[in-house]
């Protein structure tokens, strides 16, 4: 329970031995900034996730600043998701988590937490995460360390991915390093935002292969079943586990499933996800009359991914765009083959052996996948998983992440007029325009530490010796109340406790 605690006005302060992990000597503290983040579930927000737990291993002291999530914005405040110090802001999402851009009216915020948590680095995720952007430009402007990992391919001929890259192009202008989860990626990325290849790295996703383990062998294998016509073969079982959405290449798979079980009679398919693509596979099985075989299972949770995986013989991924799949690591890592269309960084993950290839057509997919019907039987559920417990290990990939922050910690710090002149040098309209944006930032800085200097801005305390280190304080609930013991407010700038 808190050790002193003071009235101000409606809402009482508690001094509580903060739950954080202190950077040992020589590591980081690192702000890390989204607007993706757990709850919500997806490749984005499990990278960050993971990431900020092998950082904590390191030693590195590790906070995550994201939107606020749940019905009505419900989940606000400071909360600690295994050790991991979350800030869920007040931030507005006006679609899909996406959060409404501020400019500067989120840096008073943001600016208390950087000081508060005393943060050498930040660290923004996604381009499609305005809070990313805001958090990158603020850092930059403060004078703090910036790194920015790029997790999506963009193409260069639509409106929509035009005005995207210039946004690319005025965030990463002042970023002193950026991280592409593939190859294809950084290519597209050096492209998009005119990068210099040597301030680009590649650091690829990873995955926690001891949550996805192939089902033990059977006693017995599957006896056949006999007919008239003889012996006919064992059951295979294709899954597909996606957001049931147009990038993921859903009308592929709709006009490939027909053929598929007209071609092989003990195939069915096992379909995961949700999405607004449904209504046509649902009409495909009813049109075709597949109901016993194809099994649509709608969302699945994250915890339940394995159990759907080790039901299947065959992983299919139809996407038509993607930088990095890691759905395909865990399909591998649970024995599964794989077919996927040949797309983004998708060639780089995986040997020959484990995956086959197919252009985003159907009769290429479907070629692919009848090809991979008679292979399923022949594959190695130990091998696979070994190669991706072996080559994609989240501590590899958090140990590399810190090699970048050491070098862009020892870099030479940049000023302002380097900034304004490499903004200005961006377009020949746009250009002066961001600098001018940049100027300006630099004036609201100066009147935010006017109005609320950073003195008077409470510090977090550093733990007892016995208090450090990965999993203290893991659980912040109150068990009579089943509600938060802590909250942030963001006008105190302080770690409240909720009135009850």
């Amino acid at each position: 329970m808190p050790r002193q605690a003071a009235a101000r006005g409606d809402i009482t302060t508690v001094d509580y031995p903060v739950p954080v992990q202190w950077p040992a000597p020589g590591k980081h503290c690192i702000c890390i900034v989204s607007d993706f983040f757990l709850p919500r579930l997806g490749g984005v927000e499990l990278h960050q996730y993971q990431l900020a737990q092998c950082l904590r291993l390191l030693g590195h002291k590790v906070i995550v600043v994201t939107g606020s999530y749940g019905l009505g914005n419900a989940r606000q405040g400071v909360r600690y998701l295994a050790g991991v110090k979350v800030y869920y802001c007040p931030q507005i999402a006006f679609h899909n988590q996406v959060s409404v851009p501020t400019l500067f009216a989120f840096w008073p915020l943001f600016r208390n937490i950087c000081v508060r948590e005393r943060v050498d680095i930040v660290h923004g995720h996604q381009t499609t995460s305005p809070m990313a952007h805001e958090c990158l430009c603020f850092a930059s402007s403060f004078g703090l360390r910036t790194v920015y990992t790029d997790h999506s391919l963009f193409g260069f001929a639509n409106a929509a991915a035009v005005h995207v890259n210039k946004l690319m192009k005025f965030t990463l202008a002042g970023v002193d390093h950026v991280i592409c989860v593939s190859h294809t990626l950084k290519e597209n990325l050096v492209l998009r935002a005119r990068l210099s290849p040597g301030a680009v790295s590649t650091i690829p996703n990873a995955l926690d292969h001891a949550r996805f383990r192939p089902a033990p062998p059977p006693a017995a294998p599957p006896a056949a079943v006999v007919s008239s016509e003889g012996a006919a073969p064992a059951r295979v079982n294709i899954v597909v586990l996606s957001r049931l959405v147009y990038r993921k290449g859903i009308d592929l798979i709709v006009d490939v499933i027909p053929s598929v079980c007209a071609r092989f009679p003990h195939v069915n398919f096992i379909i995961g996800g949700d999405g607004p693509k449904r209504v046509r596979l649902e009409e495909m099985r009813e049109r075709h009359a597949l109901q016993d075989r194809v099994e649509l299972l709608g969302e699945v949770a994250q915890a339940d991914v394995r159990s759907v995986l080790v039901r299947g013989d065959v992983f299919l991924n139809c996407s038509l765009t993607e930088s990095f799949c890691i759905a395909i690591l865990e399909a591998v890592a649970c024995g599964l083959y794989v077919v996927s269309t040949r797309v983004g960084g998708v060639p780089e993950i995986l040997p020959p052996s484990f995956i086959s290839f197919a252009e985003p057509a159907v009769e290429s997919v479907l070629a692919a996948t009848l090809d991979a019907v008679p292979r399923a039987a022949a594959r190695d559920p130990t091998r696979m998983h070994e190669f991706v417990a072996r080559h994609y290990s989240w501590h590899a990939v958090a140990a590399r992440t810190a090699a970048v922050y050491d070098a862009v910690v020892a870099a030479p710090r940049r000023s302002l007029g380097w900034r304004l002149r490499r903004y200005a040098a961006i377009g020949p309209f746009s250009g002066p325009i961001m600098a001018g944006v940049i100027a300006l930032a630099s004036v609201v800085l100066a009147v935010l530490e006017l109005v609320w200097p950073r003195r008077d801005i409470e510090l977090v305390p550093v733990p007892a010796e016995n208090d450090r280190g990965p999993g203290a304080w893991d659980d912040w609930t109150d068990p009579a109340t089943g509600r938060d013991v802590l909250e942030f407010d963001p006008l105190l700038g302080k770690i409240t406790e909720p009135r009850r």
